[in-house]
């Protein structure tokens, strides 16, 4: 099986899709997983940061920031090991990042930097992403047995 099948698979499997829907992997862009993860990215980005005070952009934010950039820089350097053990590592991290960017947006909730509706927009966010990541990790795990 060449690596382009193997990812292609992968992401069939992680998904629960039938193969014949699934569009071919040729790169860490093209997982369902790491879609979610840069939605995520993209929120604290245009929403997040916007929101904080000033003084809690260079704080708050550069945590929170941090977090949501792990996410997705996870996920591709684990496709990019080509080691079903190495790549479900890295990909364990990215989901503890997920849940890090939500402890952060609840944080900014809790300190009034934050309305409750992005605080459960990010969390949607996040627990998709997760979801989407619990399932490539479960795929990886099969696939090293």
């Amino acid at each position: 099986m060449n690596m382009n099948e193997i990812h292609l698979e992968q992401q069939r499997r992680a998904n629960n899709t039938d193969s014949m829907c699934s569009a071919p992997i040729r790169s860490f862009e093209d997982l369902d997983c790491w879609k979610a993860c840069r939605e995520l990215r993209l929120f604290v980005f245009r929403e997040i940061m916007p929101a904080l005070r000033k003084e809690e952009r260079y704080r708050l934010g550069d945590q929170v920031m941090r977090a949501a950039r792990s996410t997705t820089a996870n996920v591709a350097e684990g496709y990019g090991r080509y080691n079903y053990m190495d790549n479900r590592k890295f990909v364990g991290i990215a989901r503890g990042s997920c849940h890090e960017v939500v402890d952060h947006l609840i944080t900014a909730h809790d300190e009034q930097m934050i309305a409750e509706a992005l605080l459960e927009k990010g969390r949607n966010l996040a627990m998709e992403a997760i979801r989407l990541l619990n399932g490539y990790m479960a795929y990886l795990k099969r696939a090293d047995e």
